[in-house]
């Protein structure tokens, strides 16, 4: 009997991942999960255990990943409209991970290398761009930057002194101002007479 039940478990779970109707919302969460939540506790992994080789895979693979949101970004409200789009996708990021596809390896030696290679200068030159705009951003802002500092430092001490207060109250028990106006005697009061 608990193996028809995993089954229709199993059934309803394809079903809601496959249905192509209404089920955006199931699949956009596998899609994150597949090609976000994996791939991070296996980079995770790959790094602990000092594994050049799968920490080779999983660096081609956030460049494939890389480069598909990129081109998602720019594309997904048209794509988005098509039918079967975020199924296509789930498969296209299955596939990336995939040991006997290879996926991303393929991606990234017969397109992304080649248009890197083609493209290193400019690339290059953008990136130094953008980086050189980043410090003189920061750096001119550096008064900014410390005031904000300090209102969110200011903003966790009070959150954090706020969460100790109602923990430290509810560990002494709650007390009721009214109560205690009442004159009615209060527990320990009452427990000493």
């Amino acid at each position: 009997m608990a193996l028809l039940g995993s089954n229709v478990e199993t059934e309803v779970g394809l079903r809601l991942l496959l249905c192509p109707l209404g089920s955006n919302i199931v699949l956009r969460t596998a899609c994150c999960s597949v090609g976000i939540a994996l791939p991070v506790y296996s980079t995770y992994r790959a790094i602990e255990r000092n594994d050049q080789n799968q920490q080779q895979k999983w660096l081609i693979y956030w460049a494939a990943y890389g480069t598909f949101t990129l081109v998602e970004t720019f594309s997904d409200k048209l794509l988005s409209w098509f039918p079967l789009y975020y199924h296509f996708k789930f498969a296209f990021l299955v596939w990336l991970q995939l040991p006997a596809t290879e996926g991303a390896k393929q991606l990234y030696r017969s397109h992304l290398r080649p248009f890197l290679l083609r493209h290193q200068a400019r690339v290059d030159q953008l990136t130094g761009f953008a980086y050189d705009g980043m410090v003189k951003l920061i750096s001119s802002h550096q008064e900014e930057i410390r005031f904000a500092r300090t209102i969110i430092g200011k903003i966790t001490a009070s959150a954090d002194q706020m969460l100790r207060g109602s923990t430290e109250a509810a560990q002494s028990g709650p007390r009721n101002a009214i109560e205690d106006q009442t004159g009615m005697p209060s527990e320990s009061e009452s427990d000493h007479d």
